[in-house]
């Protein structure tokens, strides 16, 4: 078993410590760790993914990325394509997807999700086990919109419900405090 396993495990018991009621999707993202392909994209029917949830320091704006192929928007993020770092793996998508190379970071994990993602005519449907950080950046800072998205804007947290309706969204700001004075139901539309 690789080094960076051992440290994803500890990532994990973390979490765990964090969010005790999660323990069951904990245990998901352990199994997944068996198998030897877990960090490619050919493992099926899943593979992990890392992501970010971009803030400003004032947790008052979150940084969106509208996916091409998706057509939704979510945080910037992508497959490990072997790199077991998933914390390298969020920072190389947020350079990727936004053009950012300046921001903030702790290699704890934010938020756990896994969600399915639909066939396509080059792949199967399978399940993206997504391991999310956070990461602030500074909103005046150049974006530069990358050929995986057709757009990226910093968002409003009280806006953010006219762009998605995703509860993996509202879950990640609620953990980052960025709702700590707003309930999600209650965010007002523009």
């Amino acid at each position: 078993m690789p080094v960076m396993s051992a440290d994803f495990r500890n990532n994990l018991d973390d979490y765990q410590r964090r969010y005790p009621e999660e323990t069951p999707l904990v245990d998901l993202f352990r199994s997944l760790l068996s198998l030897p392909d877990a960090f490619f994209r050919t493992c099926s029917p899943g593979h992990f993914t890392a992501s970010a949830l971009i803030l400003n320091q004032l947790k008052t704006q979150v940084l969106l990325v509208e996916h091409r192929k998706l057509g939704i928007w979510v945080q910037p993020g992508g497959h490990a394509d072997g790199d077991e770092y998933l914390e390298a793996v969020a920072r190389r998508e947020v350079e990727e997807e936004t053009g950012l190379s300046e921001f903030l970071s702790k290699n704890s994990i934010l938020d756990l999700d896994i969600h399915p993602i639909p066939a396509r005519k080059d792949e199967t449907a399978h399940k993206h086990y997504d391991v999310r950080f956070l990461f602030f950046a500074d909103p005046a800072l150049p974006l530069t919109l990358s050929d995986e998205s057709t757009e990226l804007c910093w968002i409003t947290v009280g806006n953010l419900k006219e762009f998605t309706q995703e509860e993996s969204m509202f879950r990640m700001l609620e953990k980052a405090g960025a709702l700590s004075d707003a309930d999600p139901s209650n965010i007002t539309r523009r």
